[in-house]
């Protein structure tokens, strides 16, 4: 079992993350691309080379985002039209996200087995998630997947604010 945490920086041209482990270590960077179409998102490791890419297309009805992980698509978020509140779907092979991802509290699993949890520490400077991965080997699809479902709601606030 790891412990991650996600730490993202208020103040900063374009966004960015640094995600630390329990020792206060950096073990991966996000850093978005600031004005540029169409946005992107890169995960670097500890040495800073490229993991993941998460990419928000650009001529689409409803938004949709597409994470590659080393180079293969490995998760695909569409936004369903409803009237509501915000719906999302999670295409990814054999994972399934449970609980309320919105308010990033809820569990990934992977054909039915437990392998991350994640939940929104509510006190503190910045928006800060709490991931504790239980198979070690997918540590970069869910720091991806995490990331990505930070992304998409934020997408989605800033259109809300936009349209008010």
């Amino acid at each position: 079992m790891k412990k991650l945490y996600i730490k993202q920086k208020v103040f900063s041209i374009g966004e960015k993350f640094t995600v630390m482990d329990e020792q206060q270590n950096p073990r991966y960077y996000m850093e978005g691309s600031f004005m540029q179409i169409p946005k992107r998102f890169k995960i670097l490791d500890e040495q800073r080379q490229p993991v993941a890419e998460i990419t928000k297309k650009v001529f689409s009805l409803l938004p949709k985002f597409f994470v590659e992980v080393h180079g293969k698509e490995a998760i695909v978020l569409s936004k369903q039209l409803t009237f509501f509140r915000a719906k999302y779907d999670i295409d990814a092979e054999g994972i399934s996200v449970d609980g309320n991802w919105w308010d990033m509290d809820f569990v990934v699993n992977r054909h039915g087995k437990r392998v991350a949890e994640i939940h929104k520490k509510w006190i503190s400077w910045g928006d800060t998630y709490e991931v504790v991965i239980y198979e070690e080997d997918m540590d970069d699809l869910i720091i991806s997947l995490v990331v990505a479902i930070d992304r998409v709601k934020a997408d989605d606030n800033a259109a809300s604010s936009a349209s008010s």
